[in-house]
Order: structure tokens, then sequence, then C-alpha cells
């Protein structure tokens, strides 16, 4: 079968191309490309719809989570707990502000932060945690937010990978102190280049967020604090006003998939469907399986050679990255050193149809 994709953003945007176009040519129309009108809509739309009261336009995820970092006011030496088996992104910016990264393991059927562990590196340096929704789905956040306030510690959520995720009827982005997302092309809400959102109900930190986001900056050229530039530009944030009025379908879209891959695949015994968290609905940003007995890249390799894509996320822990060395080694952390050696993400998108979905199956099901 041709034409099967990782992620099919072409056949997406055929749906919506008419309104795209125009959103794109009433941008070029009024030439605000920096916080014009449509930023200012998106912004307000994104937070009613994630039921946040402030949603503050960056220019990607990753400027997000610096942020939000510098918002709270974590100071150099400050330890951030956040899990081994992550985009690099969430490490990164921790140790850019010159914070210490402190690494944990993450449960080996949710893929995200086993809570169990929180106890064993928190020390007086502790002043943060940040679980990531890996995949689609959220951490457990409420042991998760027993013990920040048993410890007085700030929660920042990554929800890249899980925007319009539910945990006990509450979205994602609204259960820390501050929710951080991406709008990159391949997820589920994404722009046609880079772009972010902060999300937090707090008055005050939205204010930090907002002034440290603009060069430090409440009132132009008064810089308050030591700030960044980082914006979520007009014609990005016209085009995500367009695809979040279609936001639910794709999710919906995308869960479907997953019911397929799920009754499919499960009664393949080299493979583990990806396991759910009983009090988050999952939104599928990958749908990630476990191959065993070491099959795992040879899978990969006989699906390739059928026409079918597949991505490894991701095949180093953080721990084992070279600009990581030093933090920890190899063995400190078995369940995503495995983890890497096994996990394997299937085409998901919005577009996938019965047939694309019975062949993959059935093309997994015929490898020995």
């Amino acid at each position: 079968m041709d034409n099967i994709q990782m992620v099919d953003l072409g056949g997406q945007l055929k749906h919506i191309r008419k309104e795209v176009d125009e959103a794109i040519a009433n941008v070029l129309n009024t030439t605000a490309f920096i916080k014009g009108e449509d930023f200012k809509e998106f912004t307000s739309e994104l937070a009613l719809w994630n039921n946040s009261k402030h949603t503050i336009g960056v220019a990607n995820g990753t400027d997000g989570l610096q942020i939000a970092m510098m918002a709270l006011g974590l100071k150099p030496g400050d330890e951030v707990i956040v899990p081994v088996f992550t985009y690099v992104a969430t490490a990164e910016v921790i140790a850019l502000l010159q914070l210490k990264p402190v690494f944990i393991d993450v449960e080996p059927d949710t893929f995200n932060i086993d809570v169990r562990q929180l106890e064993t590196v928190l020390t007086a340096k502790t002043k943060a945690i940040v679980p990531v929704h890996l995949f689609g789905q959220i951490s457990n956040m409420n042991s998760i937010n027993e013990f920040a306030i048993k410890n007085s510690l700030y929660i920042i959520e990554d929800v890249a990978q899980a925007i319009g995720a539910e945990y006990n009827g509450k979205k994602a982005g609204n259960l820390g102190h501050i929710g951080v997302t991406s709008f990159f092309p391949s997820k589920n809400l994404g722009c046609f280049g880079d772009g972010g959102a902060i999300f937090t109900n707090d008055d005050q930190l939205a204010e930090n967020i907002r002034m440290i986001a603009n060069h430090g900056q409440k009132v132009k050229y008064y810089h308050d604090v030591i700030g960044v530039n980082s914006r979520l530009d007009t014609l990005q944030a016209a085009i995500l006003r367009v695809k979040l009025k279609e936001l639910n379908n794709y999710i919906i879209s995308r869960q479907s998939a997953a019911q397929y891959y799920d009754q499919e695949l499960s009664e393949v015994d080299w493979i583990e469907t990806p396991g759910r968290f009983e009090d988050s609905t999952h939104v599928f940003h990958q749908y990630t399986i476990k191959v065993k007995n070491g099959k795992r890249d040879n899978l990969k390799e006989y699906l390739q050679n059928k026409g079918i894509p597949s991505m490894i996320y991701y095949p180093v822990p953080l721990h084992l990255q070279k600009a990581y060395s030093g933090l920890a080694v190899k063995g400190d952390f078995p369940v995503s050193e495995q983890l890497c050696d096994e996990v394997l993400s299937l085409p998901m998108h919005t577009e996938l149809d019965d047939h694309q979905l019975e062949y993959i199956c059935s093309t997994i099901k015929s490898f020995k």
C-alpha cells in the first residue's frame, strides 16, 4: 500500500485549506504580523477551550518551559525533577538556566513519571517537578500534587504531547502551577512553523510570564526584570485558530485509530500495546508499542520495506546522552533503558483510514 505516512499533515490540510488560506490572507492584508488580532483571539479561544484562566502565546514549547522556570523564580543550583525518558528540551532548559536536572525513572506501561520514586530524589535543593505527559496521556497528578504540596514544590506540566487530555475531568495544563505546550507542526494542535503556549490559573504568575516573554517589560521600554523575546506570531496564531476548531475531532480520530491498533495487536504475544492510566484520557500524539524478544529493530526494518514508517521515541535516555554525562550512569534507570530498546511508534494521525490500519496491523502480524 502506497503513501502511508507517520504524520499526514498534507491530508489534514486538504480539509481546512480554504479556511487556512483565508486566515493567512487576512493577516497579510492587515500587516499586523506581531501581536495582531488573530494572536489575541487565538490565545483567548485556547484559554476558553482548555479551561485555563490565562494563556500566553510564545515562540515554541522549549521557550515556554524556560519562561515558566524563570517566572517561578528558580535560581542557579536549584534542583528540578524530570523524567529521564523524554525529549531533551525538558532537561535542556533546566541546564541552560544553571539549575540541576534530577532524573527519575518512568512507569513501564504508561511511560510517565514513576511517582513512587519521588521521595528517593528529594533534597533540600529540590524546588520543582516537571511531569511530562508523554505520548498523549496525563501523569499521576494526584500523587504528584500531594508530594509537591507536602514538600513546597512547584509543578510545571509539559503538555506538548497531551493537549486536550483530561485528568478526572480537568484538562492538561491546569493540574500544576504552570502548563506548557508546543505547536510544532506534528503536534495534535500544530501550526505551520514553530509556536507554543503557557497556561496558568494564577494571576501573578501570568503577569510574570507575560513580562518575561516580552523582554522583561510591562510598559514598552521600561524593563523590570531580565526577560527574553518569545512571541507566537500572528500568522501562526491565525492558522491555529482554524485548527483549534477541529481539535476535538482530531482527538476522536486518533483515539479511533488507537482502538483499532489495540484490538488487532493485543493478540500478538511479543507486542505490548500502550498502557492506560485510569484517571486520564489519552489523546495519542503517538501510538507506542513495546516490541519484546529483541525484535524491535528488525520489525522496524521489515515495516519500512513494506512501505510503513515507524519511529523510535527515544533511542537514548537523557542520562546516557553525552550532554548530561556525569548526572547518572548506565543501570541507574533500568525501566527507561529497557524502553529505549523496545519502544516503536506506529503511524498516528487524523487521516488514517481502516484500509491503512488493516494493512499496518496485518503486516506486523506477518512478521516472524
